[in-house]
């Protein structure tokens, strides 16, 4: 294919190189003109593990080139690739003004051009500024509309410094958020040789994906180092503890506990997350991520009190309120947490758990059922059908197989708030999704 790239810093730089080292013919551009007489003597204007070399046989065969010139560039390419900065603000946000100057620039020089063109945005943004600055400024300059006239995409770089031309040709994944899928088409060609798991989606999921990494990444330095600090200060030697914590690939890395969705609960969580920042105190250690942990966890459970009260609705009804589907265990439930605080603000409220039903009669949580929280259990009904009888406000606590089709007969005047994704649907007027 033929590809201008736009920004000849680092992923400008190793995108153009490596795209050029594949047999792409690559134009690449940069207002600073050292960058681009460094581009056109085949050297690189970055310091990374084999990129000299790539662009130094780029450039003898002819594959990659550097210029000033925009129109010569996006007039003789199919892509655009947009590999400029976004600095940060001093408030934190991002400073879009290369992403606007470029877009601009593009759609001046698309505005007279007959060929369908590409333009994808590898730098990274914010949610929406695809929708709400890309998009919007291509088409201004350009007096032509986005996924009709050429197309939009948005192609999150996972690069790291040091290892960036490893990890081109061997990305985790994909990621190829689209305008249209005609302009996601062009970018599967390009991909097409890469062997990952190649993920098509809209604009906006795949701005968020390279923020959903990076602070996850980030999360991940600053637990470890706070587990290490904890170790040192009792003796342990942290990498052997961290290397069989990553043993687990079960639960420590992988899926589980990494979906949106309501607070954690029970008997284990709770008890060893205050256990361990007690610790950290009394061994005069700050670890603020740790310690955040369980403010973080009561934000959210304050959070669900906030989206029921907001219903208006005074008669609510609860689907499922131990702490997790499949057990009888009220332990630290969040959801008797919400109850609680619903009583205290006057709600009339009636509760189904079919194994919570079932404990208060014989189970091992019977005690705690009838002794520190009789006056929940008052409230709880032999049915599924009597709290839809009873609810304005429907609220589903746990993700028992028994409550899946709970909500295909809702009343007209029923709603719905949901803390465990039972339903695929998006938030609307008669459900809402507590992180969806």
């Amino acid at each position: 294919m033929r590809i201008s790239v736009f920004g000849l810093g680092y992923v400008g730089t190793v995108s153009a190189g490596c795209l050029a080292f594949d047999g792409h013919v690559v134009i690449g551009l940069d207002p600073n003109e050292t960058k681009v007489d460094l581009i056109n003597r085949g050297m690189s204007p970055i310091i990374e593990k084999d990129i000299d070399e790539i662009i130094s046989k780029a450039v003898a065969d002819g594959k990659l080139i550097a210029t000033l010139d925009v129109s010569k560039a996006v007039r003789e390419s199919e892509i655009s690739l947009i590999c400029v900065g976004t600095p940060s603000r001093v408030n934190g946000d991002l400073d879009l003004t290369y992403v606007v100057k470029v877009c601009e620039e593009i759609g001046r020089a698309i505005r007279d051009k007959k060929d369908f063109h590409v333009v994808v945005c590898r730098s990274t943004m914010l949610p929406g500024s695809m929708s709400n600055v890309v998009i919007p400024t291509l088409e201004t300059s350009s007096s032509k509309k986005a996924g009709v006239d050429f197309g939009v995409c948005n192609n999150p770089e996972f690069l790291r410094e040091g290892t960036a031309v490893f990890d081109y040709s061997n990305p985790p994944k994909t990621v190829i958020g689209e305008s249209d899928s005609r302009a996601g088409d062009v970018l599967v060609e390009l991909y097409e040789n890469l062997d990952a798991p190649l993920i098509r989606t809209t604009l906006e999921v795949a701005e968020m994906v390279k923020y959903a990494d990076n602070n996850w990444h980030a999360l991940k330095v600053v637990f470890a180092n706070e587990i290490g600090n904890i170790c040192k200060a009792v003796g342990i030697d942290s990498h052997k503890v961290m290397d069989i914590f990553c043993q687990d690939t079960k639960l420590n890395l992988s899926p589980y506990y990494l979906k949106p969705g309501f607070a954690f609960g029970g008997s284990c969580l709770p008890k060893d997350v205050r256990a361990l920042v007690y610790k950290a105190k009394s061994l005069d250690l700050d670890l603020p991520v740790l310690r955040a942990i369980m403010p973080s966890n009561q934000q959210q459970i304050r959070r669900a009190v906030s989206m029921i009260a907001a219903k208006g609705n005074l008669k609510i009804g609860i689907l499922g309120f131990s702490f997790k589907a499949g057990t009888d265990d009220m332990r630290e439930s969040p959801v008797v947490d919400i109850i609680e605080n619903l009583l205290g603000k006057g709600y009339d409220i009636r509760i189904f758990d079919k194994n919570v039903f079932m404990a208060s009669l014989t189970g091992a949580n019977r005690d705690f059922i009838l002794n520190l929280i009789p006056h929940i259990s008052k409230l709880m009904v032999d049915s599924i059908e009597d709290v839809l009888d009873h609810a304005q406000t429907i609220v589903i606590g746990n993700k028992a197989e028994e409550f899946l089709g709970a909500l295909d007969n809702l009343r007209p005047e029923q709603v719905v708030v949901d803390l465990v994704r039972l339903s695929d649907e998006r938030s609307s007027k008669q459900y809402d999704g507590i992180c969806w």
